[in-house]
């Protein structure tokens, strides 16, 4: 590929969910050493809002209208960057969480944990993705951050 050709970053969406104490829910995915927040890769031809949508549908049998974008985040760890679009799922009540259900294969389990104990269970740069996520959150605003690579 020429020096001068344009990037293409990967893409995924993810959304945050709390519960009515404020833990945030992350997945346990199969595939991956760290917990991570709902979501997935963005599919070609698929805005970042669907393709969240469908990914919490296919990760927690869940069918939710999803709020504010949260985080815009540009990481390098990938050749190309990766771009991360967080949505703000709000609070899941008990019947909603109650629902949930994993897919077979995909995911080992899912939880409800405090933001310190999101951190100790999450991958850099997710740490910091999750800060600011909940910093936006607080906030009411959207916020555009480049994160750190991976270590």
């Amino acid at each position: 590929m020429p020096d001068d050709a344009p990037a293409r970053p990967r893409i995924s969406s993810g959304a945050v969910f709390v519960d009515d104490d404020g833990r945030i829910l992350l997945v346990d995915p199969t595939y991956k050493a760290f917990w991570n927040l709902p979501g997935g890769a963005v599919d070609v031809g698929e805005s970042p809002r669907a393709a969240c949508h469908r990914e919490v549908r296919e990760e927690l049998g869940l069918d939710v209208a999803l709020g504010a974008l949260l985080v815009v985040a540009w990481t390098a760890e990938s050749p190309d960057g990766r771009v991360f679009f967080v949505f703000d799922g709000g609070t899941l009540p008990r019947e909603r969480r109650a629902a949930i259900a994993l897919p077979p294969g995909e995911l080992a389990g899912y939880a409800f944990v405090s933001p310190a104990r999101a951190r100790s269970l999450l991958a850099e740069p997710r740490r910091a993705l999750l800060a600011e996520v909940l910093l936006a959150r607080a906030e009411g605003l959207t916020r555009y951050v480049e994160l750190p690579e991976t270590t």
